[in-house]
């Protein structure tokens, strides 16, 4: 007769304790991937409203302006047209503990409203945003030329 061949209890044992401590040193890692990529994704969906601001400001031959609103971020047209419906663009809407601070540094008074403009040129007015989420923070400086961001802060949690 052959001996039974079985993992003993000990084994088994010793087996689940390193898988455990392997998974307690990979879960922190993947929750910082996540929240960089939910940051990432945060700016670059900024980005692309600040894209669309410059291209249909060339497009249309006319002024844009990203409008700061209650818990989100409207793009419309500074001025409607006589026919146009009264409407935004496109927004970027936030989530619940997220917030989207602008700052105009050239500005000629001292608390300007929530609006940054686009000129019919694809110029704008110099711009610091700042965002700030479960994931993390970021602030860039948009340059009034190219309307393209320079990231001073990024921070992912």
């Amino acid at each position: 007769m052959r001996p039974n061949r079985a993992f003993t209890l000990i084994e088994i044992v010793l087996a689940v304790f390193i898988l455990m401590l392997l998974l307690s040193l990979a879960v922190p890692s993947l929750h910082g991937v996540l929240a960089d990529r939910r940051l990432r994704r945060s700016l670059d969906s900024f980005n692309d409203l600040v894209r669309q601001a410059e291209e249909l400001s060339v497009k249309e031959q006319r002024s844009y302006v990203m409008v700061w609103a209650e818990k989100k971020v409207v793009l419309r047209p500074e001025t409607f047209l006589r026919d146009e419906e009264v409407k935004a663009t496109a927004a970027l809407n936030l989530g619940a503990h997220e917030v989207l601070k602008l700052s105009l540094p050239a500005a000629l008074v001292k608390d300007p409203p929530g609006e940054w403009i686009f000129w019919p040129s694809g110029t704008c007015e110099p711009a610091i945003v700042e965002f700030k989420g479960a994931a993390g923070s970021w602030r860039a400086s948009y340059s009034p030329l190219t309307a393209r961001p320079e990231l001073v802060k990024y921070a992912a949690r």
